[in-house]
C-alpha cells in the first residue's frame, strides 16, 4: 500500500500537487468558517427554569415553587443533578444533564414536566425556561444614553424611562434579528406603564372600592368584532371599539353613578405614566443608565456574532431620536482578537524559527522550503477537521500546536532524499536524469517511511490520554488533543504524497552531500563528549538517574492548580451591601463607587448591573452589583510598564474606604467560568449541607472565621442567607370573621396598594404597555398611612358600604427572614467563598481541608463539601494517572515490537524520566505550579523523548548488524544521527519557544505547557546524545 502511494506520488507528481492545492483551498475555505473564541465553552448541558413569584418570601418560594419543580425533574433521562436558589419573588432551578445530551431534547423533556406540575403551583405562577445560551453567552453589552444637550420634541430631557422604552421597542427588536442571538437582556431605567392611583379618601366619599376601579378598567378596555354585513354590494366589517388609548381616555372612564351623576376615574384619583417596581438597575460612569446584553445562541461563533451585533448597532443608530446614542461598553471580540493575536504570534514566530533551523541544518533552501510548506498544509488540514467536528479555534485547541513536531516526518523524508540524491550524483559523477531522480526519491521515501510513521504514531499516542478527560477538563483539553492529532495525520499524509512529489519536481541541479559549518561545529563539540560518555558510562548513568531522583523529590514540592489565570485585561468586581438594602439606595451607593473608580487613570470606562435583569439568567438581590472596569490599552497608561496587579491593588485601596460595601474581585469571563464550574464566582467554595437554616448559618459563620486564617485567602465571605427585612401584615382572623371579611380581602387590598394590579394593556403602535391600579407610593412608604388604608366591608352585610382601617383587622410588624435559600441535589446548603492569592490552589485546599476537619465539628445529618476549579484538577489528575501509564506501556510495547528486544525498548524508554526531569526543573526555575496545561507539556515531552531515542538507537543497531563492534557502532551511529536528533530537538523546542516567552493576552495559559516542553527537550537531547549511548553500551556489554 505504502509502495503504491509513494510510487503514485512520484510518477503522478503534478496530479498530487494539484490535489494538494485543492485540499489547501478547501482548508482556506474552512478557515473562514472556523468558530473563533478566546477559550473553549465549558458550559455543561443545563437548562434554567426561572419563575417570578411576586410577593413570595424566599421560604415560601422554596416550599411552594422550587421544591415542586425540583421533584418534577427527578427521573428525567440523562438527568444528572439540580441546583437552585429561592429569593424574594424569584425561584431559579438549574437542571444539569449528562454530557452529550441534546439541549433541544432536554428542553422538550423539561417543558413536558413543567406542564404536568403547573396545576400544583400557586395561581398566576408561570415557570419559564431561560434562553438557549451557554454560560459564556454574554458576548456584547451596550449602553443607551442621551447626550447632555439632547431634548425630546416637547423640550424636556430624556428620562431613564424614555431610554428604556427605546431599548425595549426600538433597539431590542432589531438586534433580535441578528443571526446567532438568542436573547437581548435589558436592565436599567423603568418600563413605561399607565397607572391609575385612586385616593382612599375619595373612594370613601363615593363609597367605592379598589375592586370597583379594577373591574371598571377590565370591562371597558377592549375592541370587539361582530362579523360583517353586506350592503349595496359592499361588505362592511362590524366592530365595536372600546380600547383605551390615552391618559385622557382613562381619566374619562366611568366607574359608577352617584346621584345620577357619573363618577369618573379622574374624580377618584390620578392617572399618570407610572414606573414599574423594578428588580434591577444599571449605571455607567457614575450615572444611571440602560444596558442591553446580547446573549449568543449555544454553538455559534462568538467573534462573528459579536461583530454582527456591533454592525447592527451602527445601523440602528439613525433610527433613534436625535441626541440618543447607543454604544458598546463590552465586546468579547476585543478579548478574542487579543488572544488570537497571541496565538498567531506564537505560531508565526515558531514557524519562522523552525524554517531557519531546517535551512541551517539541511543546508538546502529548496528542501527547507518544501519541509516548511508542510506547516501551513497541515494546519489547513487540521482546520478542516476542526470545522467538521465543531471544534472552535481558541487558546486551548491551538495551544499545543508545535510545528517542530508536525514537520518531523517531513524532515526525515527530505533529509534522506537529499542525502541519497547527493550520494547518487557523486556515484555517477554527473547530474541525474529525470528517471534516475524519480527512482532515488521513491526509494529514499520508502526507506524512511516506517521510522517517520513510527515517530508520528508515538506523538499521536501520547496525546490520546487527553480524550479520557471528562466534564469541564474534557471540554478544555480534548479539542487540543484533536487539533494536534489532526495536524499530525495531515503532516503524515503530506510527507508521503506532497513531499516526494515536490522533491521530484523542484530539487534539481547539483546537490552537495557534505556537512555545513553548523553541523561541523556541532560535531566538533559532540565528539569528545561522546568519547567521555562511553569511557565513563557507569558513572554517567549513575549521575543521570541520581539527578532524576533529586528532581522527582523536588517535584513533590511543586504547587498545583487547574489552569493558570487568563489575564483578560479587564476587572470585574462584585459589590455587596447589607442584606435588605433597597434598590434605590444600592444604586446611589453604586454611583458613588463608580465615580471613585473613574479617578483611576488606567480605567477607560466602568459600568454596573445591580439586582436582577429582565431575564433572570444571573439573578442578584438588589443589594448586590456586578461592576465591570474596562481598562485602557497599556500604551495609554501613565506607566505603560505597570501591571494589572498594581492597578488592582490601588483599586482595592480606593474602594476599601467606602462604607457599607464588601467586595470580590475577579474578571468577566473568569467569573462566569467559576460560576459554571462550582456554582459560585470565587476560586473556592465550601458548602455546608443540612436541613435547619439556622444551624447551617451558624456553622457557615464558624467556617468563614476559620478560612480567613488560611494563608492566601482573600475576599472570604459567607453568602448572605439571612437578614431580609420583611414588613409582615398578619390578619386577625377572629376580627375578620366578625366583620365578614376574609384573608383574601386583606391580601388583595394590600397587593393593590403596594404592588399594583394589572388590569390590561394600552397599545401605542407596536408598544404594549401595562395598565395598573396602584395607590400612591406614600401609602406603601409610611407605616401609619398603611395602617389607615381602608378595607371595604362586604356589601351584603353593610349596605352603606362601610370601611375599616387595615390596622384594625391586621397586625403590621417588622421582621427579618431568610434572604436566600440554596439547594443542590435537593438539599439545602450555605456557601462560604474565597479567592486565592499568592499561592497555589492545591496546597490552599489541602490546608483548608485539614483545618476544617480538625476545627469544624458538624452535627449528625450535616456535612461539608468543597467546590471550585481544584475539583477539575483532582479529577483530571486521577484520570491521567491511570491513562498516561497505560499509554506509556503501549509505547513500550510498540518499541519492543519494533526492536524485538526488551532491553533496547527499555533503553529508549529511559529517555522519558530524564526528559520529564527537564520539564520539572523548568517549572521550578520559572516558579510555576503544576497545572493540567503543564501536564499536557509532559505528555508531549514523553513522545519527543522516545522519538529521539528511536532515531539514535535504530541506526546504532543497523551498524551493529553490519558487522561493526559495539563501541564503533555506538560511536559512528551517534555521530551520524547527530543531525536528525539535533533537528528534531531544535525544531520541537524552538517551535514552542515563542509560546514560553510570550506575554500577550492568553499567554499565561500556554506558558506552562511550552516551558515544560522546552526545558524537557534540553535534558532529553542531552540524554539521547550522551547518556543513551552510555546506557546502551552498559546493557549490551559482554
Amino acid at each position: 500500500m505504502i509502495d503504491f502511494i509513494v510510487s503514485f506520488a512520484v510518477k503522478r507528481r503534478w496530479l498530487v500537487m494539484a490535489a494538494t492545492l485543492l485540499v489547501a483551498a478547501f482548508g482556506v475555505y474552512n478557515m473562514t468558517r472556523l468558530s473563533i473564541d478566546a477559550v473553549p465553552d465549558i458550559t455543561n448541558v443545563q437548562v434554567q427554569i426561572n419563575t417570578k413569584a411576586t410577593g413570595f418570601t424566599p421560604l415560601e418560594t422554596e416550599q411552594r415553587i422550587t421544591y415542586l419543580i425540583e421533584n418534577a425533574m427527578a427521573g428525567l433521562s440523562n438527568f444528572k443533578t439540580t441546583r437552585s436558589l429561592s429569593r424574594y419573588g424569584l425561584s431559579q432551578v438549574t437542571v444539569i444533564f449528562e454530557e452529550g445530551t441534546d439541549i433541544y431534547w432536554a428542553r422538550q423533556q423539561i417543558g413536558e414536566r413543567l406542564q404536568s406540575v403547573r396545576s400544583e403551583l400557586p395561581s398566576n405562577i408561570e415557570p419559564s425556561m431561560g434562553p438557549i445560551a451557554s454560560g459564556l453567552g454574554e458576548i456584547f453589552t451596550y449602553i443607551v444614553r442621551a447626550q447632555d444637550n439632547a431634548k425630546k420634541t416637547d423640550g424636556s430631557v430624556y428620562s431613564a424611562e424614555d431610554l428604556r422604552t427605546l431599548q425595549d421597542w426600538v433597539i431590542k427588536p432589531q438586534l433580535m434579528k441578528v443571526k446567532g442571538i438568542t436573547e437581548i437582556n435589558s436592565i436599567g431605567g423603568f418600563e413605561k406603564q399607565y397607572q391609575v392611583a385612586p385616593e382612599p379618601s375619595k373612594l370613601l366619599a363615593y363609597k367605592l372600592t379598589i375592586a370597583d376601579v379594577v373591574n371598571a378598567l377590565e370591562q371597558n378596555n377592549a375592541n370587539r368584532g361582530a362579523g360583517y354585513i353586506e350592503r349595496n354590494g359592499m361588505q362592511y366589517l362590524v366592530r365595536s371599539p372600546g380600547q383605551l388609548k390615552t391618559l385622557t381616555d382613562i381619566e374619562q372612564l366611568v366607574v359608577a353613578r352617584r346621584d345620577d351623576a357619573p363618577v369618573r376615574i379622574k374624580d377618584i384619583g390620578k392617572v399618570l405614566y407610572g414606573k414599574e417596581l423594578r428588580t434591577g438597575a444599571a449605571s455607567y460612569g457614575g450615572e444611571e443608565a440602560v444596558l442591553g446584553t446580547a446573549m449568543m445562541l449555544m454553538g455559534e461563533n462568538s467573534r462573528v456574532v459579536a461583530k454582527a451585533v456591533a454592525d447592527k448597532l451602527q445601523a440602528i443608530q439613525p433610527s433613534l431620536p436625535k441626541g440618543v446614542i447607543v454604544e458598546a461598553v463590552y465586546d468579547r471580540t476585543t478579548l478574542v482578537d487579543k488572544t488570537i493575536a497571541t496565538i498567531e504570534k506564537n505560531l508565526f514566530e515558531g514557524a519562522v524559527l523552525v524554517i531557519v533551523i531546517l535551512f541551517l541544518l539541511l543546508g538546502n533552501i529548496t528542501g527547507a522550503l518544501i519541509t516548511a510548506l508542510v506547516i501551513p498544509l497541515s494546519m489547513l488540514f487540521a482546520m478542516t477537521g476542526m470545522v467538521s467536528n465543531r471544534v472552535s479555534g481558541n487558546l486551548m485547541s491551538l495551544g499545543a500546536i508545535d510545528f517542530g513536531l508536525i514537520v518531523d516526518g517531513a524532515v526525515i523524508v527530505v533529509e534522506n532524499a537529499l542525502r541519497r540524491l547527493g550520494l547518487a550524483q557523486q556515484q555517477h559523477a554527473r547530474l541525474l536524469t529525470l528517471q534516475e531522480r524519480l527512482d532515488v526519491v521513491y526509494h529514499s521515501t520508502k526507506e524512511v517511511f516506517n521510522p517517520a510513521a513510527f515517530g508520528m504514531l508515538i506523538i499521536m499516542l501520547v496525546y490520546l490520554p487527553l480524550f479520557a478527560l471528562e466534564g469541564v477538563e474534557g471540554k478544555m483539553f480534548q479539542p487540543m488533543a484533536f487539533t494536534v492529532i489532526a495536524a499530525l495525520i495531515g503532516a503524515l499524509i503530506f510527507s508521503i504524497t506532497f513531499v516526494p512529489a515536490a522533491i521530484a519536481i523542484f530539487v534539481k541541479g547539483k546537490i552537495e552531500e557534505k556537512e555545513n559549518r553548523v553541523m561541523r561545529s556541532a560535531k566538533a563539540i559532540y565528539q569528545p563528549l561522546l568519547a567521555f560518555s562511553l569511557k565513563h558510562s557507569v558513572a554517567l548513568v549513575a549521575v543521570a538517574f541520581t539527578f532524576v531522583g533529586i528532581v522527582a523529590w523536588q517535584a513533590q514540592k511543586l504547587g498545583a492548580e487547574f489552569l493558570p489565570k487568563l489575564n483578560e485585561g479587564d476587572i470585574a468586581m462584585h459589590a455587596l451591601r447589607i442584606t435588605g438594602t433597597g434598590l434605590e439606595q444600592s444604586v446611589e451607593m453604586q454611583l458613588t463607587l463608580e465615580n471613585t473608580i473613574k479617578t483611576l487613570p488606567e480605567v477607560a470606562h466602568v459600568f454596573s448591573k445591580i439586582g436582577t435583569p429582565d431575564v433572570a439568567t444571573d439573578p442578584m438581590p438588589p443589594n448586590v452589583a456586578d461592576t465591570f472596569m474596562i481598562l485602557k490599552p497599556k500604551s495609554e497608561w501613565p506607566n505603560p510598564d505597570g501591571s494589572k496587579a498594581d492597578v488592582l491593588a490601588r483599586l482595592r485601596a480606593k474602594v476599601a474606604d467606602m462604607p457599607g460595601n464588601n467586595y470580590e474581585f475577579t474578571q468577566p469571563i473568569e467569573m462566569r467560568f467559576n460560576e459554571l464550574i462550582a456554582g459560585v464566582r470565587a476560586d473556592v467554595a465550601l458548602r455546608i449541607y443540612g436541613d435547619d437554616l439556622s444551624v447551617v448559618k451558624q456553622y457557615g459563620e464558624k467556617a468563614t472565621a476559620l478560612l480567613k486564617n488560611v494563608k492566601g485567602a482573600t475576599d472570604v465571605r459567607l453568602e448572605q442567607m439571612a437578614g431580609l427585612p420583611t414588613l409582615s401584615v398578619e390578619p386577625q382572623r377572629d376580627h375578620l370573621a366578625l366583620l365578614g371579611l376574609t384573608v383574601s380581602d386583606i391580601q388583595d387590598t394590600l397587593a393593590t396598594a403596594v404592588g399594583g394590579v394589572e388590569t390590561g394593556l394600552i397599545y401605542e403602535g407596536d408598544k404594549r404597555l401595562k395598565l395598573l391600579v396602584r395607590l400612591d407610593k406614600q401609602w406603601a412608604q409610611d407605616l401609619e398611612a398603611l395602617k389607615s388604608l381602608p378595607v371595604a366591608l362586604p356589601a351584603s352585610q353593610n349596605p352603606d358600604l362601610a370601611f375599616v382601617p387595615l390596622g384594625e383587622v391586621a397586625n403590621i410588624v417588622l421582621t427579618t427572614g431568610p434572604n436566600q435559600i440554596n439547594r443542590e441535589s435537593g438539599k439545602r446548603n450555605v456557601i462560604v467563598t474565597a479567592n486565592v492569592d499568592g499561592r497555589d490552589l492545591a496546597s490552599f485546599i489541602s490546608e483548608t481541608k485539614a483545618l476544617m476537619t480538625g476545627e469544624l465539628s458538624l452535627p449528625a445529618g450535616y456535612w461539608l463539601d468543597y467546590g471550585g476549579t481544584f475539583e477539575q484538577l483532582e479529577s483530571a489528575s486521577q484520570r491521567l494517572s491511570i491513562v498516561v501509564p497505560v499509554t506509556l506501556l503501549l509505547i513500550l510495547g510498540l518499541l519492543y515490537s519494533a526492536f524485538n528486544s526488551i532491553r533496547d525498548a527499555l533503553v529508549i524508554f529511559s529517555g522519558v524520566p530524564l526528559a520529564l526531569t527537564g520539564g520539572v526543573l523548568a517549572l521550578v526555575l520559572r516558579d510555576m505550579p503544576f497545572s493540567i496545561s503543564a501536564a499536557v507539556g509532559f505528555i508531549a515531552l514523553s513522545g519527543v523523548a522516545v522519538l529521539n531515542g528511536v532515531v539514535m538507537l535504530s541506526f546504532i543497531k543497523q551498524l551493529k548488524e553490519q558487522g561493526l563492534s559495539l563501541y564503533q557502532a555506538i560511536e559512528q551511529g551517534a555521530l551520524q544521527r547527530l543531525r536528525p536528533v539535533m533537528m528534531t530537538a531544535l525544531v520541537a523546542s524552538l517551535g514552542f519557544l515563542p509560546m514560553a516567552l510570550n506575554v500577550g493576552t492568553g499567554a499565561e495559559v500556554q506558558r506552562p505547557l511550552a516551558t515544560v516542553v522546552v526545558g524537557g527537550i534540553i535534558t532529553s537531547t542531552l540524554l539521547t546524545l550522551v547518556v543513551l549511548p552510555a546506557l546502551y553500551r552498559l546493557i549490551h556489554k559482554k
